[in-house]
């Protein structure tokens, strides 16, 4: 045997004695496609995932996402309140990457003020639905405090988030003027009361106190509402008076008053 012979003879052996690696080396048919990622080893979709496959979240369509998160930031300070509202609970809420918040609103001032932004929005738009018919003037008010009650009743933590300025961020432009556009509804509303124009640019003393007398007045019955103060009131009442009815004879006997008076 030659040294030819004997150098053909050890690699027919070593070929022999390892298949796993000639199969290792084998490339894969011309035209045919790889397997899809999902069906690689390792791909698994987390049980209880939301809207993700693999930790990635769910595609949204075009500026959806943001909307999302705003829902659920609402839903998280619904249920846990102001000090559960954080842009990781917002995350999990909504089902996407942690970041997410992070890259639509920058920390959590940026997403706590444009959340209240939509609340001043909503709320502004509620009173004026209440008052989309002719009333005089003094049912106008009526209607829209009672509209602003109900607001604060349904969305409490949001109501609450709105007057927060320790919170938010005043001079993001939606939050300066949906805030400016409340307040400039709430003083139209008692100027018609007043029978006279009120802008909410300049005021008058008389008009500053009488939009402070009024604010204070509902602000102050929302909030002692809400925390189920006035329940010891109302149950020293005659039988049958909601507190529909109470806000009802606050409302004749302190808003409505003519001008100087």
């Amino acid at each position: 045997m030659n040294l030819y012979s004997v150098k053909t003879a050890a690699y027919n052996a070593a070929m022999t004695k390892k298949p796993s690696e000639n199969k290792a080396r084998i490339r894969r048919a011309p035209g045919k496609a790889r397997p899809p990622r999902a069906q690689r080893k390792g791909d698994v979709t987390k049980p209880g995932a939301r809207g993700k496959v693999a930790g990635i979240a769910s595609p949204y369509h075009h500026g959806s996402l943001r909307d999302a998160l705003l829902q659920a930031a609402e839903r998280v300070l619904e249920r846990d309140g102001l000090s559960g509202l954080t842009l990781r609970a917002v995350a999990r809420e909504a089902g996407v990457s942690h970041a997410a918040p992070t890259h639509h609103f920058g920390d959590l001032t940026g997403l706590v003020s444009e959340l209240a932004a939509i609340g001043f929005q909503q709320f502004c738009a509620a009173m004026a639905a209440a008052c989309d018919r002719p009333a005089p003037p003094a049912e106008q008010v009526r209607l829209r405090v009672h509209a602003y009650v109900n607001y604060a009743r349904a969305h409490p933590g949001l109501y609450g988030l709105m007057f927060r300025t320790e919170r938010l961020d005043m001079s993001r432009p939606s939050l300066h003027e949906a805030a400016n556009a409340s307040f400039a509804g709430f003083a139209g509303a008692i100027g018609a009361s007043r029978q006279e124009s009120i802008s909410a640019q300049a005021l008058t003393l008389d008009q500053g106190a009488a939009l402070v007398r009024a604010w204070s007045l509902v602000h102050g019955f929302t909030m002692l509402l809400l925390d189920d103060r006035l329940s010891d009131v109302l149950r020293r009442l005659p039988d049958g008076i909601e507190v529909e009815t109470l806000l009802d004879a606050m409302l004749r006997s302190t808003v409505v008053r003519p001008p100087g008076a």
